[in-house]
């Protein structure tokens, strides 16, 4: 739709520009298409000042019961995305005289995906705490991307804040995706909770995923259990599976650590060494580190890609493309 309005308007832009800035001159009615248009027209950061005003105009003629069946919010946050203009969007999804205009969880989502992407977390998590308190409501995509910034916060708070998110989200009957548990798992890790990685751990169904196992055999480790970390290293190896079937890889940097903790136990030094060599023959040792597999989006999307890093991500559709992460 937005190519083909800027095609159909284009070589009247000004044109249009100008009108809508002679109706909010008159203080003219709004029309909702009106909006859409110029959203969708938008090229510029001088273009979507523009467009901040007319939204404000909008909102005030019509209010909430003109947005059941249009959506503006998350056009107006793609259309910051693309531009890299995070300024205005945080202002206008924080703005209580737009209360009700981002009414949906999308885009807060877009929001907190721009602003992790550049690397501000803490004003990410500031957004999902404004989506909280507008009463938007949480969902998979929403847990996914906290845990994520709560991981790259990696403070003492922050990992209180993805123990409440994820106690929440249970106590509520929501989905949390296997990779929000991850996260949760390398979160408590960083900061020395033993305990809470465990739990989580145990938390995930699917233990056949590479990711969950590089990060049990981290936390057999922190807990001392280095015979359970040989155990784990030594079923990997050993299971018979099909050539067809892709076999769990094992990080370097996870089995550097093993082997610099297996150290002081020559036996299970010896053990290590086997199994490592094993693993090397069989290609099943990876250079990704633990934070590379976290990111990463799932082999079934056959791209290496990996999420929230990327430079370009291209908002072209209603659902966030970091959301592949929840195909795992």
């Amino acid at each position: 739709m937005k190519v083909a309005i800027r095609n159909q308007l284009h070589s009247n832009k000004d044109q249009y520009f100008k009108n809508i800035k002679e109706k909010l001159k008159k203080n003219g009615i709004i029309l909702k298409n009106e909006l859409k248009n110029l959203l969708h027209l938008c090229q510029t950061s001088s273009d979507v000042e523009l467009a901040r005003k007319v939204i404000y105009r909008y909102h005030e003629q019509n209010g909430i019961t003109a947005l059941h069946n249009f959506k503006f919010g998350p056009l107006f946050m793609r259309l910051c995305y693309e531009l890299d203009l995070e300024r205005p969007a945080v202002e206008l999804i924080k703005d209580q005289n737009l209360h009700g205009f981002f009414s949906d969880s999308t885009s807060f989502h877009i929001l907190m995906t721009m602003l992790f992407k550049k690397g501000h977390f803490e004003s990410a998590l500031e957004v999902l705490v404004e989506m909280k308190k507008q009463g938007i409501p949480f969902n998979k995509e929403t847990y996914l991307l906290a845990v994520a910034i709560c991981y790259k916060l990696d403070s003492p708070e922050s990992s209180k804040i993805t123990v409440r998110l994820l106690e929440e989200a249970q106590l509520k009957g929501d989905t949390v995706p296997l990779r929000a548990y991850c996260f949760a798992v390398a979160t408590a890790l960083k900061q020395n909770d033993v305990a809470q990685a465990k739990f989580y751990c145990s938390q995930i169904m699917r233990t056949e995923n590479k990711l969950y196992n590089n990060l049990k055999v981290l936390v057999q480790l922190r807990s001392g259990l280095l015979k359970e970390v040989i155990n784990t290293l030594e079923a990997a190896v050993e299971v018979d599976i099909p050539p067809f079937v892709k076999r769990t890889e094992f990080s370097e940097q996870v089995l550097t650590a093993v082997r610099e903790k297996m150290e002081e136990n020559p036996d299970l030094s010896v053990k290590l060494g086997n199994i490592y060599t094993r693993l090397q023959t069989s290609g099943r040792i990876t250079m990704c580190t633990l934070e590379d597999m976290l990111f990463q989006i799932p082999s079934s999307k056959k791209t290496t890609a990996k999420l929230l890093n990327q430079k370009q991500l291209g908002y072209q559709s209603a659902n966030p493309l970091w959301s592949n992460l929840l195909l795992e």
